[in-house]
């Protein structure tokens, strides 16, 4: 940190901690359970950054603290935004819309000057957090307006974009009535970086079909505000855990312990399936116990040795397709429970709970089978997770092709979740797969994981943004700090991005 500011400001929807409140009224703050959370931690640790981002709770922004070796500035909400910018605009009209029109999204104005709104208190908290010629890091997709806003604001400073989810296609994305102001908000950004390249590509396109910016290659050059052209790139960095930290996790003499409970406590059965998610549409809970549930229909495994547990965290339940999403799943299991349990067995285990690593690692330990299904993923942490407290060696992982980690995951055995047929024979395959397999795709997975860790995310993204800054200071693209608040981006504005 300089005297004047932070060097590292971090900004994301909420922040990585969780607000507690005793009978007596007293607060405390607990570690957020998550991916970006776990991606960002140990880079914030070692950085000595700020994180600014909302507390969690209405109308509630306590005065900037530290914790755990990090400076939080928190953002008020009230609850009236987080109805219409969070719930709304964020999760009910881009997140849909984000991931394939699973569910259809909805559009609604009063959302869109709401997420406007909160994006403007966001660029204007992070600015404040910054030194002369900071790197400023904004976090997807509820602050896409954030990077041009910044801009406008402090000049001066490098501004790096992650986005978390998928990015989609042109077609799907022409649909958003605001599509032209979140590109350029986006354009604020020198670069702007996805889980994989074809999100890269998509963005790419669609600055094309609807700007003057033209790119042939992943970084091309926009206008900035004192004339000279400023250099954007657009890539894949994809996101990764703190595996290392995971695997030594998953090899203490408790965890190893509790992996051993765990299958004692389902009676020993043959096979132990899992799957972890929050409980999402996107994620594929619906898909995957139907297959289950055909499997032992046709037996081919049996109901009486095999266990799947399904840990669903609870996600979103003021918006109704989460909330029907819920029933839908309870009344599968229940069904399948009713039709194959015995006294003293459930064929399926269904948790509606978080739960913290290092009962995570058991779970991931004592698993024979792990299940990442999802319908439409940015990356998918969970599968990696997974994969770094295997350090026996064992455990299959069965992973929909249609999440980021299908792209680098090569040991898996991949499915399409809509192909249920498909899906059966990937499962059954899993479950009876020969140890020597098992052994030799999981040691490939942990090559891959190991080697390519969070820390290597971070620096490759840092490293991208430090060149493209440097390069745009040398065109003359940045200008000093303005000592008076530049007035926020309206609505239809360019940002000074696009020409």
């Amino acid at each position: 940190m300089s005297t004047t500011g932070f060097d590292l400001v971090v900004v994301s929807n909420r922040l990585p901690v969780d607000m507690q409140q005793d009978a007596s009224g007293a607060i405390s703050w607990t570690r957020s359970p998550g991916g970006l959370v776990t991606a960002l931690d140990p880079i914030m640790k070692g950085a000595e950054g700020a994180w600014v981002g909302w507390s969690g709770a209405p109308d509630f922004a306590p005065e900037p603290f530290d914790a755990d070796g990090t400076f939080l500035v928190p953002v008020p909400l009230s609850e009236g935004e987080i109805q219409r910018y969070y719930e709304g605009f964020s999760n009910d009209t881009l997140w849909p819309l984000y991931h394939d029109v699973i569910t259809p999204p909805a559009y609604h104005r009063t959302w869109w000057d709401s997420y406007r709104a909160v994006n403007e208190r966001f660029a204007e908290a992070a600015v404040a957090q910054a030194a002369e010629g900071a790197t400023i890091w904004v976090h997807d997709y509820q602050l896409q307006l954030v990077p041009a806003l910044i801009r406008q604001l402090r000049p001066d400073v490098r501004i790096g974009y992650f986005h978390h989810i998928p990015f989609p296609p042109f077609e799907l994305f022409q649909q958003l009535p605001w599509r032209r102001q979140v590109i350029d908000g986006l354009l604020g950004a020198d670069v702007v970086g996805f889980q994989r390249r074809s999100d890269a590509t998509n963005f790419m396109n669609c600055v094309r079909r609807l700007t003057a910016v033209k790119p042939r290659t992943n970084i091309f050059s926009v206008h900035s505000d004192n004339g000279a052209r400023r250099l954007v790139k657009a890539a894949a960095f994809p996101i990764s855990i703190d595996s290392h930290s995971f695997d030594r996790l998953a090899h203490t003499d408790a965890v190893k312990k509790r992996a051993e409970e765990i299958r004692s406590d389902l009676g020993d059965p043959d096979v132990i399936m899992l799957g972890v998610d929050r409980l999402d549409y996107t994620k594929g809970i619906r898909h995957r116990i139907k297959a289950y549930g055909e499997i032992l229909e046709d037996g081919r495994i049996d109901a009486a040795s095999t266990t799947l547990i399904q840990v669903a965290s609870p996600s979103r339940e003021n918006v109704k397709a989460y909330r029907d999403l819920r029933q839908q799943v309870e009344i599968l299991v229940g069904r399948i429970n009713g039709e194959y349990g015995e006294i003293g067995h459930s064929t399926i285990h269904y948790l509606h709970h978080s739960y913290p690593q290092d009962e995570m690692a058991a779970l991931y330990l004592a698993a024979d089978v792990m299940l990442v299904t999802s319908l439409r993923d940015g990356m998918n942490l969970v599968a990696k997770e997974y994969v770094a407290a295997r350090h026996d060696l064992g455990g299959a992982l069965v992973l929909s092709e249609f999440t980021g980690a299908a792209d680098e995951l090569g040991g898996a055995i991949l499915v399409n979740p809509h192909d249920i047929d498909g899906m059966k024979d990937a499962i059954v395959h899993a479950a009876n797969m020969p140890s020597a397999e098992a052994r030799r795709r999981m040691r490939r997975l942990r090559r891959k994981v190991m080697h390519d860790d969070v820390n290597k995310w971070a620096h490759n993204f840092l490293a991208s943004l430090e060149d493209i800054g440097q390069r745009n200071e040398h065109n003359g693209a940045y200008a000093p700090t303005v000592t008076s608040a530049a007035e926020p981006v309206p609505a239809g504005s360019t940002a000074g991005g696009a020409s």
